[in-house]
């Protein structure tokens, strides 16, 4: 267990790693949640999705997770791993962009574990995927210096090195020639801009140059839904690293977040 994530029960011995855990990811329009099979990082059971609740309290979205949780029928120590769209320190939310802002100062785990009677981790959720991505996806056989790139509305990061997180490192708000990286890199910036796959990859090239000068990656993965047309622009990228695509995709944040919470257990 890293020593950013929040846990409201004893952490035990790995031998007693749980064979299930549950995952959530929190996003500004959907809730999401599944059982995840720990050996496989596959789905346990189909994903079920509630919309996000409006206005997007603390209250309101951990109601939520429980009656996403109470749709399956899980034994009682199966613990709860959540995404959550913002940097989290020991757990609690430090500020929010999309979700409603009384989220900012809220320790997390605590409130979804009153809510649900179970053990709780809470993670980035771009840290959530990242981990998803080393453990069952992408760069599963990676060693050393990993750095998971989600490219959507903004730029998500994760680094993990040798298995351990890095937590909430924003790498996609870096300032990069006058600009935060993410208005002009991200997925949404290509299509508000209406940029072809190649202008798009030169901004890549920038942006991806830059974070491999500070960070001297062994291994870059790139996910978001853009990663399913990878083959467009990834070719087009020319780094030290190796750069990847995704395999887990959506289910990243779900997968990684059952592991971190199998992991405290």
């Amino acid at each position: 267990m890293n020593a950013h994530q929040d846990s409201h029960a004893a952490p035990a011995a790995q031998t007693d790693r749980p064979r299930t855990a549950f995952g959530i990811d929190v996003g500004g329009s959907g809730i999401k949640g599944a059982p995840v099979d720990l050996a496989t990082g596959e789905f346990a059971q189909e994903r079920h999705r509630i919309p996000t609740p409006q206005p997007s309290t603390p209250q309101a979205v951990a109601e939520v997770i429980a009656e996403l949780v109470g749709e399956y029928d899980l034994p009682p120590d199966v613990p709860i791993g959540v995404a959550f769209p913002a940097p989290l320190q020991h757990g609690v939310v430090r500020f929010i962009a999309n979700l409603d802002q009384s989220w900012t100062g809220v320790d997390l785990p605590a409130l979804v574990a009153r809510e649900t009677g179970r053990h709780v981790v809470a993670v980035n959720d771009a840290d959530a995927a990242g981990i998803g991505e080393v453990r069952y996806g992408a760069a599963r056989e990676a060693d050393g210096v990993v750095l998971v790139a989600t490219l959507g509305t903004g730029i998500g990061s994760a680094i993990v090195v040798d298995g351990h997180l890095l937590p909430n490192t924003e790498l996609g708000h870096l300032e990069i020639d006058g600009y935060d990286a993410e208005t002009r890199a991200s997925d949404a910036a290509r299509d508000r801009e209406d940029l072809d796959w190649a202008q798009w990859a030169e901004r890549l090239q920038r942006y991806f140059g830059v974070v491999e000068d500070l960070f001297s990656p062994d291994l870059i993965v790139v996910g978001g839904g853009v990663s399913k047309k990878h083959e467009h622009f990834l070719p087009l990228l020319h780094l030290r690293a190796p750069i990847v695509p995704a395999r887990l995709r959506n289910a990243a944040g779900i997968v990684g977040a059952a592991s971190l919470a199998a992991d405290a257990r």
